[in-house]
């Protein structure tokens, strides 16, 4: 039953429950434009770097000597009118059919006015979630594909005033590349990294080896989160072809493979909770990105009652580690929110809408969750909707 103090505040617009408070989305993408990587590639590269190629429903985006990197989309589902697609409808859309804001940033920072967010950490499309799809060429070509994107996107920062915040992709196959790039781009302003969840797909030790302190500790060093992105792996790629039955049709396959990469990061945070990783460097932090959190309480029961039955003992205690290091993004979750929030902890929680993205809060936004919003304590709306991200991302609020 609603108390008079809720439905009080259900009477108050969203702008109001939240006024005073810097929103900071956590979760967005920016749509590659054509020329990013050849307009600032040297000769050298020109003709190798990421690039779009072909006519018709032949073009993509390609790499290297013409391997495929790409669909041609500018995964945006928001057209330039505004017109949010439904199922695969944007499987088509190129940068001239989407809305600006999903690559420009002028019109990016425009939007973010018109929806009351202060500031938006961003990733990638082209090259993976995680950076991934590197993989396809030698390791001089996708080191270099790597660094012009993280010098495009603090250009972007730079531009939009730093409201638009792009997280670092580094070159994960090399701790040493990985360390040099992180402090490289540290240096340039950007305020966390992104990485690939799964480097021992390719032969690489899992990220709970020693042989991955040295990024650790950097990170705590340059005061960098560590960003694990549903879909950043090689496995985690697969969600259209694996995981839903063959005979469901492209929407459906949308839809279920939606819900498989937002549970797949149980694995991630299930796996980093029991290797040393927060154990040895309880200042690291980490965020699960795009993953919802309302499967987290079940993980940390589920996880400790099943290391309890096996004997396996942890100190300190996995839902110490989570509390201590750990965050979760929320966005299309709003039926139980509060209760979500009160169970993951207010600590823990951030607020994202994964524009332009086909599950994202568009055009709402905000208002999607207004009726959970009236029901947090004003400490709890600061922290989920700013204060948080304010502290982990390093942003002046």
């Amino acid at each position: 039953m609603a108390t008079v103090a809720s439905i009080r505040s259900q009477s108050l617009t969203t702008r109001e429950l939240l006024q005073g408070i810097k929103v900071i989305d956590v979760d967005t993408h920016v749509s590659e434009w054509p020329d990013l990587w050849t307009s600032r590639g040297s000769a050298k590269w020109r003709d190798l770097l990421p690039r779009m190629q072909g006519e018709g429903e032949k073009r993509q985006w390609v790499i290297g000597e013409g391997e495929f990197l790409a669909r041609r989309n500018a995964v945006s589902a928001i057209r330039k009118d505004g017109h949010k697609a439904r199922g695969m409808e944007f499987e088509n859309w190129e940068i001239p059919d989407v809305m600006e804001a999903s690559w420009n940033t002028a019109k990016r920072v425009e939007m973010m006015d018109e929806q009351g967010i202060h500031a938006q950490i961003a990733y990638p499309n082209a090259l993976g979630f995680g950076g991934q799809r590197a993989m396809k060429v030698e390791p001089e070509l996708r080191l270099e594909s790597l660094r012009i994107y993280n010098d495009a996107m603090a250009q972007m920062q730079k531009d939009s005033g730093d409201r638009i915040l792009p997280m670092s992709l580094l070159p994960w196959w090399d701790v040493d590349l990985c360390v040099a790039e992180l402090e490289r781009t540290a240096k340039l302003g950007l305020k966390g990294i992104n990485i690939n969840p799964n480097p021992n797909e390719h032969g690489m030790p899992s990220l709970g080896e020693p042989y991955w302190n040295r990024l650790w500790e950097a990170c705590i060093h340059h005061g960098q989160p560590v960003n694990f992105h549903i879909g950043a792996s090689d496995s985690s790629t697969s969600f259209l072809n694996t995981g839903v039955w063959p005979e469901r049709n492209a929407n459906q396959k949308l839809a279920m493979g939606g819900v498989l990469l937002f549970i797949g990061n149980l694995t991630v945070i299930g796996n980093i909770l029991m290797s040393d990783m927060l154990k040895n460097y309880p200042e690291l932090k980490i965020v699960s990105v795009e993953s919802g959190a309302g499967w987290i309480p079940y993980l940390l029961e589920a996880l400790g009652y099943m290391s309890d039955q096996a004997g396996q003992v942890y100190e300190p205690s996995l839902k110490e580690r989570f509390a201590r290091s750990v965050s979760a993004c929320v966005f299309f979750e709003r039926e139980d929110l509060v209760e979500t929030i009160r169970k993951v902890g207010a600590d823990n929680v951030m607020f994202e809408t994964d524009f332009p993205h086909p599950a994202c809060l568009y055009p709402n936004g905000l208002d999607y969750l207004a009726e959970a919003i009236a029901e947090l304590t004003p400490e709890e709306r600061y922290k989920v909707f700013s204060g948080n991200a304010a502290r982990i991302y390093n942003i002046e609020v």
